[in-house]
């Protein structure tokens, strides 16, 4: 890891020529380098547990969200997840080299179009520590140095990662400064941000604050991986017993990550038999309803057990085990509704009807759109693109899991024989 004392100026030039030493490598040679930080990390996992300890026990202190607890806490088994992820980074196709097109236009010059890394990454993140393996080894795979600013509260789990990454790459033969760790200082983080000429790309993972700070901001591009306000709509010919086990893993099965259910949608003429269902199995996991007056007329039994939606709720990624729930009246109130309340990131329709979910898929204006099937799904490692830096929710370069393609660019190469315009 560069050395703490060194401006950040001298720091992104540091990276920079690092990456030229990355974008040198070989295939192979990349391969090993991750290798080796997978089993540093196995290694240091007793360091990286008892720091990560303290984090913990500082969030507790500080009454953090059991979610955000939750998404801080590492333990051996996560450890190990989190090396396997560097494994199946490794394991993947190296697009820095491939080919994306040639041609030979008509005065002899062959054109070929190839992928090359985009230089200096930064990634901004919060209170999730396995980003910091994770977006270091698709830098490193993908031939790019990477500058990290994590969150206060897993500074100390971030700084012990960002050291067992750096020292592993340099025993590799790589320049440590490839992977950078930044302190949490706010100034800094500006700075990095508005560094033009020294970061090629920027790729924020937090909430609707931090991407409210980068759009005011940065002077550099920069990827939005922000929030996931996700949806699964119930459509009037929905196999509700399947309905209802989607709806119920969508926002329990882990509910602090971008891509939990945070507003359930169901048809009316399925209301009267589906909500009382789903409303059970949900209070029984310990989740929170805000529902419409709707939705309580057809909770005679929960009455005292949901509290009143507002469009502030249907517009909210909680993050937490707490739940939106209205009714719509057709496929259309239902894509009106995501489009209008959502974020672009992952919407969910069950339903047997192949117009329905035609409709939706066409209508709703998000980067993913499922058919029978949990938002969870929306992930690097579960879309076979092994681990994602993050999920884009704009539309321009990247949309959906950001993954090794996208973080690189293409160069062109031309050959003549002598051509003069």
């Amino acid at each position: 890891m560069t050395t703490t004392n060194a401006s950040l100026d001298e720091r992104l030039d540091a990276a920079r020529a690092a990456g030229r030493v990355l974008a040198a490598m070989s295939p192979g040679e990349k391969v090993d380098v991750l290798e080796a930080v997978a089993q540093a990390l196995l290694a240091g996992s007793e360091a990286i547990i008892a720091m990560n300890a303290d984090d913990l026990a500082d969030a507790r202190q500080s009454n953090a969200p059991a979610a955000m607890v939750d998404r801080l806490m590492l333990d051996r088994a996560r450890i190990e997840g989190m090396a396997e992820a560097i494994r199946a980074v490794a394991a993947l196709p190296d697009p820095v080299g491939t080919i994306s097109g040639g041609w030979r236009v008509p005065n002899g010059l062959e054109i070929v179009e190839t992928r090359v890394p985009l230089g200096v990454i930064g990634v901004i993140y919060e209170g999730r520590p396995n980003v910091t393996t994770d977006a270091a080894a698709l830098a490193l795979k993908s031939g790019n140095a990477i500058v990290l600013r994590g969150s206060r509260i897993a500074a100390r789990s971030n700084e012990v990662l960002g050291e067992v990454v750096s020292d592993a790459i340099a025993a590799a033969g790589v320049p440590p400064a490839a992977v950078t760790m930044l302190g949490t200082d706010r100034e800094e983080m500006l700075r990095l941000i508005q560094a033009e000429g020294k970061v090629d790309l920027v790729i924020p993972r937090g909430g609707e604050d931090l991407k409210a700070y980068l759009q005011q901001n940065a002077r550099v591009p920069v990827i939005y991986a922000a929030s996931g306000n996700c949806h699964v709509y119930v459509d009037a010919d929905a196999d509700l017993d399947e309905a209802l086990a989607i709806a119920v893993n969508a926002k329990v099965q882990r509910p602090g990550v971008c891509n939990a259910c945070e507003t359930l949608l169901v048809h009316r003429e399925v209301a009267g038999e589906f909500l009382p269902r789903v409303a059970g199995a949900l209070l029984a996991e310990g989740v929170e309803l805000r529902v419409s007056d709707e939705v309580r007329s057809h909770l005679d039994g929960f009455a005292d057990d949901v509290a009143e939606a507002t469009d502030e709720d249907f517009a909210t990624e909680f993050l937490d085990l707490i739940l939106s729930v209205g009714i719509v009246g057709s496929v259309k109130e239902a894509v009106d509704h995501v489009n209008r309340f959502g974020s672009g990131h992952s919407e969910a329709i069950i339903t047997r009807s192949l117009d329905a979910a035609r409709t939706f898929q066409q209508g709703v204006d998000s980067a993913v759109v499922y058919v029978n099937a949990s938002t969870r799904f929306t992930d690097g490692g579960e879309f076979g693109m092994g681990a994602e830096i993050g999920i884009s929710t704009q539309k321009l370069h990247a949309r959906g899991p950001i993954g090794l393609a996208d973080l690189t660019t293409v160069k062109y190469l031309v050959t003549g024989t002598g051509q003069t315009r």
